[in-house]
């Protein structure tokens, strides 16, 4: 295995340390034959729960937490996420296997989970230089990402014991109201209301499709692709919002990230996965093969678009209210504010736009230039 290829972690963010030998001391309670302490690493990757790696002599261990500053309600909960997996693993054979749940805090100032290490390429924003990324290889990744979700959402969510995640019928409408409450809440004075983006989704909120087990984070950064054949993808990570509901939901939130290289330089300030690459779907390819491989006809394609980069503008502004608050100094957190007023522009555009294509860019080019010094200046500052 290429180790050029293989996603690493890195030095412990300042504010983000955990106490090592209380976790070896945790841990070799839970684990036979552990011995040490564990050299602690953390992962640059994602901006909502923390995740550490550890260390020992002869075994390698990943540690999620949720971040440091005021949470959402409901959010976060690293025993649901430990028990979605750990339930998932026999059906969906991509899922790290769980080691220990804590919800003692003071063993790291709050409560987390233990789970195996999956050691492969994770794409974050661009593939490794190393990778020789031909259009064909770049095509044959995004496929297999794509055909992830949809064995996901081709499990019986029943068979698997999620009998209890299903909340019964109305999903969308509790999607919808649920994340309107969210943004509200995570309100600073720095950006727009978002009022006639939410008042669109309820107008235009469709019925539910039949239920199934859903990511609700599905993007390239939470796949684990074998570094020897990056055309396999062998795990799936980050099953914080995993629950049962409606599969186009789903997508919509994968698309949301979906940023094309045609798409202008400010809206690529935002891109976080390499769906630029030559070779990637545009996000019109992507609805047409994730549907063909569901066997799904689906009218007002572009509300679940639009839902998606709402919902992703509620969690980049949840992100940014901790920012604003000195809740955490992450320097990545600083330009968030921009993102979510830039978000807002867009929906509206989209929503304006009598086109169904969801490859369609709406923002014109003055609002291009205006979002793009408003990102200089804010990465800029102190």
């Amino acid at each position: 295995m290429s180790t050029k290829l293989i996603d690493d972690a890195g030095r412990v963010r300042q504010g983000e340390e955990i106490d090592a030998h209380k976790i070896a001391e945790y841990l070799q309670n839970k684990v036979l034959g552990l011995n040490g302490i564990p050299e602690i690493k953390q992962f640059k990757g994602g901006a909502s729960n923390l995740t550490y790696r550890l260390d020992f002599e002869d075994i390698s261990y990943i540690l999620r937490r949720p971040p440091i500053g005021k949470k959402a309600k409901g959010a976060h909960n690293m025993k649901r996420e430990h028990d979605v997996m750990q339930k998932l693993k026999p059906h969906y054979p991509y899922v790290p296997e769980m080691i220990a749940y804590s919800g003692d805090e003071s063993i790291i100032g709050s409560e987390f989970y233990v789970m195996e290490k999956f050691t492969g390429l994770i794409p974050r924003a661009n593939l490794p230089k190393d990778l020789n990324a031909t259009p064909e290889l770049v095509r044959a990744m995004c496929m297999a990402a794509i055909d992830k979700l949809v064995e996901l959402h081709q499990v019986d969510y029943q068979a698997a014991g999620f009998e209890d995640y299903y909340k019964g019928p109305g999903y969308v409408e509790r999607q919808v109201l649920g994340w309107s409450k969210r943004y509200r809440n995570a309100v600073t004075p720095d950006v727009p209301s978002y009022e006639s983006v939410m008042t669109w989704l309820e107008e235009q909120m469709p019925d539910d499709l039949a239920p199934c087990i859903i990511h609700n984070d599905f993007r390239f950064d939470n796949l684990v692709y074998d570094a020897q054949d990056p055309t396999k993808v062998f795990g799936v990570l980050d099953w914080e919002m995993a629950t049962v509901g409606d599969p186009m939901m789903d997508l919509g939130g994968s698309l949301a990230y979906w940023i094309e290289a045609k798409d202008p330089a400010c809206w690529r300030l935002i891109r976080r996965q390499p769906t630029h690459e030559k070779g990637m779907f545009g996000r019109e390819e992507l609805m047409e093969y994730y549907l063909s491989k569901m066997n799904l006809e689906v009218e007002n394609q572009k509300f679940y678009y639009i839902f998606g980069v709402f919902r992703l503008a509620v969690i980049i502004q949840q992100i940014y209210y901790r920012y604003y608050h000195k809740q955490t100094k992450n320097p990545a957190f600083k330009t968030f504010g921009v993102a979510s007023s830039m978000l807002e522009q867009y929906c509206k555009k989209l929503i304006k736009s009598p086109s169904q294509n969801l490859s369609q860019y709406p923002l014109s080019f003055f609002d291009n230039l205006y979002y793009s010094i408003r990102f200089a200046l804010k990465q800029n500052a102190g």
